[in-house]
């Protein structure tokens, strides 16, 4: 199971700022050079968490969006 290391965080139903607040905490619990996946509906939280990730220097490795339901790939940097 290579996908062992890498986290994921259901977002779904929550909505600003619970999105970014709980993706920060599991970042914080991270090792650097960890991936979390973090799933979101909420129409600001692409680029609310994308802005976060930005800002604190971490790595948005990939973003895809399934019906409403968008999914933000984040590498922990530091």
């Amino acid at each position: 199971m290579s996908e062992s290391n890498e986290k994921k965080l259901d977002a779904t139903g929550l909505f600003c700022p619970e999105p970014v607040f709980r993706t920060k905490i599991e970042i914080e619990r991270m090792q650097v050079g960890q991936i979390i996946s973090v799933s979101a509906d909420d129409p600001d939280a692409e680029e609310d968490i994308s802005r976060w990730v930005t800002r604190n220097g971490h790595e948005l490795l990939n973003l895809t969006k399934d019906g409403s339901t968008t999914t933000l790939q984040i590498k922990k940097m530091k």
